[in-house]
């Protein structure tokens, strides 16, 4: 009982250091021998728990999605308070993947080398939602829900993204209390304008 419970600790520190690692640096510049040293390992046995760096990847992302807070990720009914929610998620609980994400825009990834299953489920469930909303009268019929779920994932992340424009822009980091209650307004007003019309 003492190896299994020695097992998934390990096994944990390494999801954990890998977490770290490809967060901090990429797909591409994560590198396995570092991934060891953060969690306390040797190299080999990180291949003993995982096949490849492909494998690890996705293992990785499917755990941090696992370890996210389900209660507290529901969409709003309502769908002006969509993008100020997603908005909210995305600091208190994403950001650090969102960062992993925009390596994705520079590096040249293995196919499905970065959880895009799961990923894609999940993006596709507020496509869903959006259609259901739009069938229920609260969405405009003449927007893609599909884009509208486009729409509203740029406003919500490119701003906490690319925090120099951002600043540049407005003056404000993403991480300033100012700037995150003026963006969550204005994304509620842009929203009134988008969903009231329905």
């Amino acid at each position: 009982m003492g190896e299994i419970r020695n097992a998934e600790r390990t096994r944990k520190a390494i999801l954990q250091a890998a977490r770290d690692e490809f967060f901090d640096r990429g797909y591409n510049g994560a590198r396995i021998e570092s991934i060891a040293k953060r969690a306390g390992v040797n190299k080999q046995l990180i291949y003993h728990y995982f096949k490849s760096k492909e494998e690890l990847i996705n293992e990785t992302i499917e755990d941090f999605i696992k370890m996210l807070p389900s209660g507290n990720l529901t969409m709003p009914a309502d769908p002006v308070q969509i993008a100020e929610f997603r908005f909210k998620v995305n600091i208190e609980h994403l950001l650090d993947f969102l960062k992993f994400t925009a390596w994705e825009a520079v590096d040249t990834l293995p196919e499905n080398a970065n959880g895009e299953e799961r990923r894609r489920t999940v993006l596709q469930s507020y496509n869903e939602d959006m259609r259901v909303k739009q069938e229920m009268g609260l969405v405009p019929k003449e927007l893609d829900p599909s884009l509208l779920t486009l729409m509203l994932s740029s406003l919500t992340v490119y701003p906490l993204l690319y925090s120099n424009v951002t600043r540049m822009i407005t003056g404000h980091t993403p991480g300033d209390p100012e700037f995150q209650q003026k963006w969550s307004q204005f994304l509620r007003l842009i929203s009134e304008r988008i969903f009231r019309m329905a």
